[in-house]
């Protein structure tokens, strides 16, 4: 796969990335909103979904959702 050319194909590639992660952890949007208080976020399943069906996904917020739902990392040719 290549690269994002554009910044709307890396939201929406960042995006879908989180989608597949929080399928392979079986984690529901409220699940992930739980697991983000662990990391000082206050989301929930309606601010989730949101983010991802507009890919307005933040930097920190993507880390932050990695990291909640155990993923051990992510190569860029991934996303």
């Amino acid at each position: 796969m290549t690269f994002a050319t554009t910044e709307k194909e890396w939201a929406e590639r960042a995006a879908r990335h989180l989608k597949v992660e929080l399928k392979r952890a079986d984690l529901t949007y409220d699940e992930l909103a739980e697991r983000l208080k662990e990391h000082g976020f206050n989301e929930t399943k309606a601010s989730i979904a949101n983010k991802l069906a507009r890919a307005t996904v933040s930097a920190h917020f993507f880390l932050a959702a990695l990291a909640a739902t155990g993923s051990d990392g992510v190569k860029l040719e991934d996303i």
